[in-house]
């Protein structure tokens, strides 16, 4: 059993970085720059919007934070959106979810202009997933896929099974996995809350895919002699033993599913840097205009 790790790659990656701006510096051509929007005061939003801006400084990137109360209107979150899709010096923007009840998160993905939309969530980048033309792809699919590149996983004929079908990481991902590119090639099972006979579904998988957001779902007997499994979810639970009172953890039973994989994912320190690795390298494309001139 090996541990993908996946914060190791997410240095090596920022580092790859981190030499690319200093050049565009060099050569007099602006660091690229992620705005982000944060609505409310949720803990694990501004965790993890902080952790962006610290991604930033460490490549060299300039990032802007836009701070709002719970109770901003729809309309003015909108006019904060179009001010920032028309500043010509911001190259990406993130609306950090989940957003206040009363703000449609649908109608603010699609305010923001596709070229900046580096969470790739946009119907017009979605699309363009879809039909294997070059886009941004959503982070944490993004992520996933260059973990499995880099450990050099085989894919091709492979038997994938996906747990979850969210449009951030469950069906994007069983498209990713699906294309005729490598990593691809797999055959792929996209799973939920009602499919019938999911334990035994998952236990056939070549390649398990854990994003159904359920602390510990995923257990010894759900898996596959030799399986690669990826943990997506991540929670935290009480723990009375640490000084912080919680502890992190995943979809997957790590400790009893580690014994059967040939590949395994853990929490933290798996998918979640390389999330935002995925989320600094969409900025890094949309600064070079690869996608958008």
């Amino acid at each position: 059993m090996e541990i993908i790790d996946g914060k190791k790659v997410a240095s090596e990656l920022k580092l790859e970085l981190k030499k690319q701006v200093a050049e565009m510096i060099e050569n007099d051509i602006p660091a690229p720059h992620l705005a982000a929007i944060l609505v409310g005061d949720d803990p694990a939003s501004h965790t993890y919007v902080n952790s962006k801006e610290k991604d930033c400084r460490e490549v060299g990137f300039i990032s802007s934070l836009y701070k709002h109360p719970e109770k901003i209107t729809e309309r003015e979150l909108f006019e904060i959106i179009d001010y920032i899709n028309n500043d010509e010096e911001i190259d990406g923007l993130i609306v950090q979810l989940p957003l206040p009840k009363h703000i449609s998160e649908s109608k603010v993905i699609q305010r923001i202009n596709p070229a900046k939309d580096v969470d790739g969530f946009h119907p017009l980048n979605v699309g363009k997933m879809l039909k294997g033309l070059p886009t941004y792809l959503p982070a944490t699919p993004y992520g996933i896929m260059q973990l499995i590149e880099r450990y050099d996983i085989d894919t091709e004929g492979k038997n994938c099974v996906v747990l979850g079908r969210s449009d951030i990481v469950g069906t994007p991902m069983s498209i990713l996995l699906s294309r005729k590119t490598n990593p691809g090639n797999c055959t792929v099972t996209l799973c939920h809350s009602r499919t019938k006979d999911l334990k035994k579904i998952a236990a056939e998988a070549d390649i398990l895919i854990a994003a159904i957001g359920s602390p510990g779902f995923v257990t010894a007997d759900m898996v596959k002699k030799d399986a690669v499994v990826i943990d997506v979810g991540i929670h935290r639970v009480p723990a009375p033993e640490k000084a912080s009172g919680f502890k992190l953890v995943g979809d997957v039973q790590f400790a009893e599913v580690a014994k059967k994989c040939s590949y395994i994912t853990p929490v933290p320190g798996g998918v979640g840097p390389m999330t935002r690795a995925g989320l600094l390298q969409n900025t890094f494309i949309a600064a070079k205009k690869e996608i958008y001139s």
